[in-house]
C-alpha cells in the first residue's frame, strides 16, 4: 500500500483530487478559480484533521469541469514532467472515462515505446478502509486496445527517469486525511469527510 501518492500513478487513475498541489499555474483564470475551489476545501479538510477537530459528517460536490480544473492545475503547479495532459468524464456508479497525454520526448527510452502518446481508458474506482484505487475495465493506446501491463511499463519508467518509487496500476493509495470516500455521477464527483 501506498502512503504517499504519486501525482502520475494518481492521475492515471482519475484519483487527482487525492494530492495536494503546490501554488502558481499557467491556466485560464476561470479554470484557475474552479482549481481553488477544491484547493481550498482540501486544505479545510486537512487542517481541521490534523487540529483533530471533530465535526459532523460532510459531503461536498465538485462538477466534472471543475475537477478537470484541479487536474490541469496540479499538472501545472508540479510542472509535471511527462503527463502533459489529463481529462475525465465522470459516470454512475464510480465509473469514469478519461484520456492521458505522457510526453517522453527526449527522455532514454526504449524502442517499443513512442515518444508521445495518448491513452484512453474507462474503469470504476474504489474506496476502502480510507484507500482507493482505479479498477482498468478498458485501456487504449493511440486508438488500439492494450493490456494494463503497458501502463505498469510506462510508469514504470517514468517512475526511474524521476528518480521515485515506481507504483502499479492496482496499487491502493491513501485518501488524505480527513477524507472518508469519494462517489461519482453522471458529471459530479463527491467527496465525503
Amino acid at each position: 500500500m501506498k502512503t504517499k501518492i504519486p501525482i502520475l500513478p494518481a492521475m492515471m487513475a482519475g484519483l487527482a483530487l487525492l494530492a495536494l498541489p503546490g501554488r502558481g499555474t499557467q491556466i485560464s483564470a476561470p479554470a484557475r478559480l474552479d482549481a481553488l475551489k477544491i484547493i481550498r476545501f482540501l486544505d479545510k479538510i486537512e487542517a481541521d484533521s490534523l487540529a483533530k477537530r471533530t465535526a459532523p459528517p460532510g459531503r461536498m460536490d465538485f462538477t466534472e469541469s471543475e475537477f478537470n480544473s484541479y487536474i490541469s492545475y496540479l499538472i501545472a503547479a508540479e510542472k509535471e514532467p511527462i503527463m502533459k495532459e489529463l481529462r475525465l468524464k465522470l459516470f454512475d456508479q464510480n465509473r469514469i472515462e478519461g484520456k492521458i497525454f505522457i510526453d517522453l520526448k527526449g527522455r532514454n527510452i526504449p524502442p517499443v515505446l513512442k515518444p508521445e502518446m495518448s491513452f484512453y481508458f474507462e474503469g470504476i474506482f474504489a474506496t476502502e478502509a480510507g484507500r482507493i484505487r482505479l479498477d482498468f475495465r478498458k485501456l487504449y493506446l493511440d486508438g488500439q486496445r492494450i493490456p494494463n501491463l503497458v501502463l505498469d511499463i510506462i510508469i514504470f519508467i517514468a517512475a526511474k527517469l524521476g528518480k521515485a518509487d515506481a507504483g502499479s496500476v492496482n496499487d491502493w493509495y491513501e485518501l488524505p486525511s480527513g477524507i472518508k470516500d469519494l462517489k461519482t455521477a453522471s458529471g459530479l464527483v463527491s467527496v465525503y469527510y
